[in-house]
């Protein structure tokens, strides 16, 4: 028996902490966590902006994984701290919750909010090293995985203020250490639109892209960014105002879309799971128009127009400032203040009363768009109640082409969702009939993202996928009567075949949501040569593996089989190199951060055509394979 005493209870010192659980701090030690540190750093930058200090802010991903972060602030304070009797430089970056956020002359709303964000990158970084520029000296000190190499120093004069900081994230820490420029691109973008004062300088050493974000219109320009490919259907709508400390911005239009989307953010987070402002900023429009509604005699008595009703097709950004915000966690995901409830309430509904009034031909086409909604919602919700019927028969109804599996043990059986009756074919040839069940797909599968739930019950492809997987979709999704312990979705490894997965993770991700969150969603991965010598034959995945394989054949003579699609593949080799459990390359679908996955499938599925090629044709054929 082991002794459970005081000399069992460990204290963790410095920065021990978040090395030991880095993921309380930056959210996973995966792709999320990664990109994180950066938000952290550039958040702290933004802060410096919102005090009225900064107006240019400089990102570059280097070549060698390390990341450059400057602002032209007032720079971090380098003089002795009396409580530590060390330089305040050193101490903010090696030690939890301290910084300027606590002090409220300091900074009056920051989005770097516990303080915690500079130490805890340096603790999760191999090395970071930072420059100061203030008081016309360059202030410097480098430190590996959150420890000083050496004091704080004087390198320097400079006519300039401001901080540089570069950092490279820990290889003992994460998983995937490769910034994807796209992302942060997106995040640099959104800050620019959400600070109309400040200008943001992306560069990415390696892709050779550098772009200038500054944006004098602010969030109404974001709006107009997010619907630029959208008919709308009156001018973007405007509304900012201040109660009891609050400050409210809005901006918002309708468009003829069938989809809607609200971003909003608290001190210049991102809040993904929304919040108060969010709640109160749905409250007043619903409850607003349905009062229009019955005025101006659009709705009958007894009926009323739901919150779906009134948002669709309505592109919202929604920003608050205040001084004390109340976040879930350290990323921030959901903003908890009721007195924000309050503050955009009157804020918006005054507002929005005062330009409905000078602007009634703008009110009626909201109004009319929300009636259709509302009509359109009862044809779906009559759609729905016969594809819940049907999903809940018996094998026997069943589409057709879906080739089912002997199994009923839910978590052994698995469902292939392949791209045209050739691969179907092969793989129904290929599968073990006890585990793996086939369904072909015929071409692309409908775009969800800009088709109604009707026109999407209506499809047969959907409606197919729908009754196989068993668990209905939006309101009606029930995750206890799927079918399969895995959906695998196979296609081919080129353009075409991207573009049929994205369609068919839309689907899932705008409909079926909880089938990835709770990992039930996988990508097969093909392999795009087939290596044969001598007798034996080997596979790879990719140009690199190629490489790779030849230079481990040698001078051998080889044949080379370049597969151009599932369908070149005989039932064999399929079965060997993209069925087989035992052999196989899988990838899981994660959603480990659900703005990032918001801001993609409108990107790939929206109405931006040219957007949707450029991204496809660049990140086709990127894919990292997780073993499964």
């Amino acid at each position: 028996m082991i002794d459970y005493n005081a000399q069992s209870i460990k204290v963790l010192k410095g920065l021990q902490a978040v090395r030991l659980r880095p993921g309380m701090y930056v959210g996973s030690t995966g792709k999320r966590g990664l990109h994180h540190l950066v938000y952290e750093i550039v958040d702290n930058s933004i802060d410096e902006a919102l005090a009225g200090y900064c107006s240019r802010i400089r990102v570059k991903l280097c070549a060698d994984g390390s990341v450059e972060v400057e602002d032209d602030g007032r720079g971090i304070p380098v003089d002795v701290h009396q409580e530590t009797k060390k330089s305040a430089l050193e101490v903010v970056m090696t030690t939890l919750h301290a910084g300027g956020k606590f002090s409220k002359d300091t900074y009056k709303v920051s989005g770097g909010l516990h303080g915690v964000g500079a130490s805890v990158v340096n603790a999760l970084s191999e090395y970071l090293r930072i420059w100061v520029y203030r008081d016309g000296k360059i202030y410097y000190q480098e430190y590996t995985r959150g420890a000083p190499l050496e004091e704080v120093k004087v390198i320097g004069t400079t006519n300039k203020t401001g901080t540089l900081v570069r950092f490279k994230p820990d290889p003992e820490i994460f998983s995937v250490r490769e910034f994807d420029a796209d992302i942060i691109e997106n995040r640099l973008r959104e800050l620019a639109f959400l600070n109309s004062n400040v200008t943001i300088e992306f560069e990415d050493e390696t892709e050779r892209i550098k772009k200038t974000f500054h944006y004098k219109g602010g969030i109404s320009e974001f709006v107009r960014f997010l619907t630029k490919n959208a008919k709308a259907l009156h001018d973007v709508i405007h509304i900012m105002g201040e109660h009891n400390g609050t400050r409210v911005e809005i901006s918002m239009v309708y468009s003829s879309s069938y989809s809607q989307q609200i971003l909003s953010y608290a001190n210049n987070i991102r809040t993904v799971d929304d919040g108060t402002h969010v709640t109160a900023f749905k409250s007043v429009i619903t409850r607003l128009l349905n009062e229009y509604a019955r005025s101006m005699g659009i709705l009958k008595k007894e009926e009323s127009f739901q919150g779906d009703d009134v948002r669709e097709g309505l592109t919202a950004v929604i920003s608050v400032f205040l001084k004390n915000p109340e976040f879930e966690g350290q990323t921030k995901s959901r903003l908890g203040n009721e007195e924000v409830v309050e503050a955009v309430s009157k804020v918006l509904r005054s507002n929005l009363i005062d330009y409905f009034e000078a602007n009634k031909s703008s009110l009626k086409a909201i109004l009319e768009k929300a009636s259709h909604a509302m009509r359109a919602r009862e044809a779906a919700r009559r759609a729905r109640e016969l594809a819940r019927r049907k999903s809940a028969m018996e094998t026997a109804s069943l589409p057709g082409k879906l080739a089912d599996c002997v199994t009923r043990e839910v978590e052994k059986a698995e469902l292939f969702i392949v791209e045209g009756d050739s691969a179907g074919g092969s793989a129904k040839q290929a599968r073990d009939r006890y585990s793996q069940a086939i369904l072909p797909l015929r071409g692309k599968i409908l775009n969800v993202e800009k088709s109604s739930m009707v026109k999407l019950l209506k499809n047969e492809q959907i409606s197919d996928i729908i009754v196989a997987v068993g668990t209905g979709l939006g309101d009606n999704f029930d995750i206890s009567k799927i079918r399969y312990g895995k959906i695998i979705i196979m296609t081919d490894a080129d353009t075409d075949g991207a573009h049929i997965r994205t369609l068919l993770l839309t689907l899932f991700y705008r409909y079926m949501k909880d089938l990835i969150v709770n990992g039930k969603i996988f990508i097969a991965v093909p392999p795009l040569y087939r290596v044969s010598y001598s007798k034996n034959v080997r596979y790879a995945y990719d140009d690199i593996e190629l490489k790779k394989v030849l230079a481990e054949i040698g001078d051998r003579k080889v044949e080379i089989q370049r597969y151009k699609g599932l369908g070149e593949m005989n039932p064999e080799q399929l079965w060997e190199t993209t069925m087989n459990p035992e052999t196989r390359k899988l990838i899981r679908v994660d959603i480990e951060d659900a703005e990032e996955a918001d801001t993609l499938f409108n990107l790939l599925m929206g109405e931006s055509v040219p957007e949707r090629r450029s991204f496809i044709e660049r990140h086709a054929l990127k894919v990292t394979n997780l073993d499964v």
